[in-house]
């Protein structure tokens, strides 16, 4: 019962913060959602509410539970990304914590993990436990195509300032790494 409340109150709030990404001025903004879909933030936290949702409905479901471990691990890579690299590279801990960015950043990570590891315990394998890491990656091969080989004009900024000083490679290899921790850490808690 616990595990289901906190998966909707994930699913609601996110449902929520994302209404709220198709607003400017009062009226509906195609434009500023688009934008908002290239953080990983906002794609983990997505995932993870949908995963939420799905445990909610069905909490016995293998599948489900595998998507919200996924889910998981990818708003706690979330989570540590913003404490011990974006705060320090923008020397802000406030600004990263406000209005949605306190729940996208700190809250839905720790319900998501609190509920995970405390009212959905289910044994995994370590290959299983890995998988955590697949969205991270294909994130990172994506940002790296957008911040680099797209053409000019469609390129973004290096926003998370992951290819500062051209250490692309460094940065894709150390949130890889960081990744298969936290991997390691939640199976560790699960089996």
């Amino acid at each position: 019962m616990i595990s289901r409340l906190i998966n909707l109150f994930i699913f609601l709030i996110t449902l929520i913060i994302l209404a709220l990404f198709f607003r400017k001025d009062g009226k509906w903004d195609t434009e500023k959602a688009r934008n908002a879909f290239r953080y990983f933030t906002v794609l983990s936290n997505t995932f993870c509410a949908i995963s939420a949702l799905l445990m909610s409905i069905n909490p016995a479901s293998r599948v489900f539970w595998m998507l919200k471990y996924i889910g998981t691990v990818s708003v706690t890579v979330t989570m540590l990304t913003v404490f011990f690299f974006l705060m320090p590279a923008y020397k802000t801990i406030g600004g990263l914590l406000k209005g949605y960015d306190l729940f996208m950043h700190l809250l839905t990570p720790l319900m998501a993990a609190i509920s995970l590891c405390l009212f959905e315990r289910h044994p995994i394998s370590i290959l299983a436990a890995t998988s955590g890491v697949i969205p991270v990656f294909v994130y990172g091969l994506w940002y790296l195509y957008q911040i680099i080989y797209a053409p000019e004009e469609k390129r973004w900024e290096d926003f998370y300032r992951f290819n500062m000083g051209g250490k692309w490679p460094i940065s894709f290899v150390a949130m890889i790494a960081a990744t298969f921790l936290i991997c390691l850490g939640y199976w560790t808690i699960l089996r």
